[in-house]
């Protein structure tokens, strides 16, 4: 694989001088604050989702219950996100970002409605998947709007600042409402978690007006000039069609198809121990806490440790950002994501067989700066290996199978685990596919290794 450009100290001094510029951009920090407000918000909602899911004891949810509410919360980004583009286009994207989250606002009362009342069936899916669904629609309308309040030689960085303070904000929304229910400011009933969900409209609606006030009309583009005029209809058929082209693309490029393999193959691997961690905090520690706890409940010992497990992995994918250009050159990424894997498969079975509380943290940590130096470099990979005029479409494929491979993995551990998540067999199989997958990686990427590298292609650079 192609070494990537690593900034030295004084590209690193640019970079940070970069950013304060791109602050100081009125126009950005209003439409940053449209982001972040929404995402804490989308914490909050999806907090208050997996808690009536895990600790709530008037309803205890199946390991495929489970696994499908993480099924409805994610697929419709994969599902969904190539096509969304075609409305984007042709809608005002001021109106579109006001109105989607006005939109979620109205439609987080009914499903909190029915998270309080405990109705959690066909009705309350239908509006947990609207709410989440209409995210991946508001999401690309930011990035799609991005260029008209940002200079275009600023737009990679500013677009990496706002996808992680909007990351930040998604988790502080995640450990806030755990904090709520640790501290039992709220119950850890379906009413405490229909409470915590039923905040997230605020977000909502404060992120809706925030648009609507900040912008101007058509402010946010796109453009009469470059306004799409074709049917509806014949965009949905050529998104399609160029999926299958990106598709047909990827498999000619040996390197970015390899790496995606790998990726894909992880977050399955990913998925299994998500489910097993999640059971574990809420059926196999939440069960001891019962028994030891004074004056906080079982259930919100085990929500308060699960704000520590978000953090965790948060601070993980954190290091990872600052990590992996420094171990790019020091091996190559090769080395690194071969060594990487392997290492989070004795991670796992080091930490995870005492089935210890505080191991598994440290076990969430590894696990996610390998996690997130991966994605750093699979998008490398795409942009300096694929055509400019199939990125696009190869990416929407990556984001496909990223999602579908980690759903998979969510119900492969939820028809074999036990109950309460707690599996010494499984943690060693998966713990040994871990290192067959780096070795695999490691024995096909051989050859692609030696092959010189293209002298006309432009080196990625790495921004820490």
């Amino acid at each position: 694989m192609p070494h990537p450009v690593i900034p030295n100290a004084t590209e690193s001094r640019r970079v940070a001088a970069t950013s304060r510029a791109i602050l100081a951009g009125a126009p950005f920090r209003r439409l940053l604050g449209v982001r972040l407000t929404s995402q804490i918000a989308d914490g909050w909602f999806q907090a208050g989702l997996a808690g009536s899911l895990l600790f709530n004891p008037d309803r205890q949810s199946s390991p495929v219950a489970i696994a499908a509410g993480f099924a409805i919360l994610l697929l419709p980004y994969s599902l969904m996100g190539p096509y969304v583009g075609v409305l984007l286009d042709r809608w005002d994207r001021r109106a579109s970002l006001s109105t989607a989250n006005l939109a979620r606002a109205a439609m987080v009362l009914p499903a909190a409605a029915l998270l309080w009342s405990g109705l959690q069936g066909l009705g309350f899916a239908v509006c947990a998947l609207i709410v989440i669904a209409i995210n991946r629609f508001f999401l690309a309308g930011l990035s799609a709007s991005l260029p008209h309040v940002v200079e275009e030689r600023k737009l990679v960085p500013a677009n990496a600042l706002a996808s992680t303070l909007g990351t930040i904000c998604y988790s502080i929304g995640l450990f806030t409402a755990a904090s709520v229910v640790a501290l039992q400011l709220v119950g850890t009933d379906r009413h405490g978690y229909g409470l915590i969900a039923a905040t997230a409209a605020l977000g909502y609606l404060a992120s809706g007006l925030l648009a609507r006030r900040f912008f101007r009309r058509d402010e946010l583009g796109p453009d009469a000039h470059e306004r799409a005029t074709d049917s509806i209809r014949a965009a949905v058929v050529v998104v399609f069609r160029g999926m299958v082209s990106g598709a047909r693309h990827l498999a000619s490029r040996g390197k970015a198809a390899r790496i995606m393999i790998l990726q894909s193959a992880y977050r399955f691997l990913y998925g299994v121990l998500t489910l097993a961690v999640l059971l574990l905090y809420s059926r196999y520690f939440g069960k001891a806490a019962e028994r030891t706890a004074t004056e906080l409940s079982g259930a919100a010992q085990s929500m308060g440790q699960l704000g520590l497990v978000v953090l965790f992995g948060a601070a993980g994918a954190a290091v990872a950002a600052v990590l992996t250009p420094l171990a790019v050159r020091w091996w190559d990424a090769r080395r690194w994501l071969t060594g990487s894997v392997a290492a989070v498969g004795v991670v796992v079975l080091v930490c995870g067989l005492p089935f210890v509380a505080p191991l598994l943290l440290v076990a969430v940590f590894l696990v996610n700066v390998a996690s997130q130096s991966m994605k750093i470099l699979v998008d490398a990979t795409i942009q300096h290996e694929c055509a400019d005029v199939y990125r696009g479409r190869v990416f929407s494929v990556n984001d496909t199978a990223f999602n579908l491979c980690f759903v998979g993995g969510l119900f492969t551990a939820a028809l074999t685990l036990p109950g309460n998540g707690k599996s010494a067999i499984a943690l060693v199989i998966t713990s040994t596919a871990f290192v067959l997958l780096a070795a695999w990686y490691w024995t096909t990427t051989a050859r692609l290794a030696t092959t010189p590298p293209d002298p006309d292609a432009t080196p990625t650079v790495y921004k820490s």
